[in-house]
C-alpha cells in the first residue's frame, strides 16, 4: 500500500482508506464467524453423522486443513459489500440494480454456501447463506446511502 499511495490522486486516496479498513474488518469478522459459529456446527455434524456406524478418525492435519479452508472461504465471502461499494462508487452498478436481482442473490448465496461449507448438512449451509444474503443487502443499502449523499451534494 505504501508503494501505491504516492501515485494516487487525492480522491483515489480518500476512496482507498475506507475500502482497506472495511475490507480488513469484514475479513476478520468472517474469520471470527467461521471460527465461532460455522466450525463448531460443522464438526458437530461430522461427529454425529452415522454415530455408531462409522468411526471418525481425523488427523491433526485434516482438522487444521478443514478449519483453515472454512475460515478462509468465509473470510473471503464476507468481502461482498466491499466489492459492491467499489462497483457503486465507480458507477458500474446502482443500488437499484443490486436490489432488483435479489432473487438471484438468494439462490446464489445458497449455492455458494453449499460449495463453501465442507459438510453436507443444511444447517451449516444455512448458517453461511443467511449472513451472505445479509451482507449483500447491507452492501446494497450502503451503496444507496452513498448515491443519495452524492445526489444531495450535486444539487447543493
Amino acid at each position: 500500500v505504501a508503494y501505491v499511495v504516492p501515485g494516487l490522486t487525492r480522491s483515489e486516496r480518500q476512496f482507498l482508506g475506507p475500502v482497506l479498513i472495511g475490507s480488513s474488518v469484514l475479513f476478520y469478522v468472517g474469520l471470527l464467524f467461521s471460527y465461532e459459529v460455522l466450525t463448531p456446527a460443522a464438526l458437530k455434524f461430522f461427529v454425529s453423522y452415522a454415530d455408531g456406524a462409522v468411526e471418525s478418525l481425523w488427523s491433526i492435519d485434516q482438522y487444521f486443513e478443514f478449519v483453515l479452508v472454512l475460515m478462509l472461504s468465509t473470510g473471503l465471502s464476507f468481502q461482498v459489500p466491499v466489492v459492491q461499494v467499489m462497483l457503486g462508487q465507480l458507477g458500474l452498478v446502482s443500488s437499484q440494480s443490486m436490489l432488483g436481482v435479489w432473487r438471484y442473490v438468494v439462490v446464489g448465496s445458497v449455492a455458494a454456501a453449499a460449495v463453501l461449507t465442507p459438510s453436507t448438512d443444511p444447517f451449516t449451509q444455512t448458517l453461511l447463506a443467511l449472513p451472505l444474503c445479509g451482507l449483500y443487502f447491507g452492501g446494497a443499502f450502503v451503496v444507496r446511502a452513498l448515491e443519495e449523499r452524492r445526489d444531495t451534494a450535486a444539487t447543493a
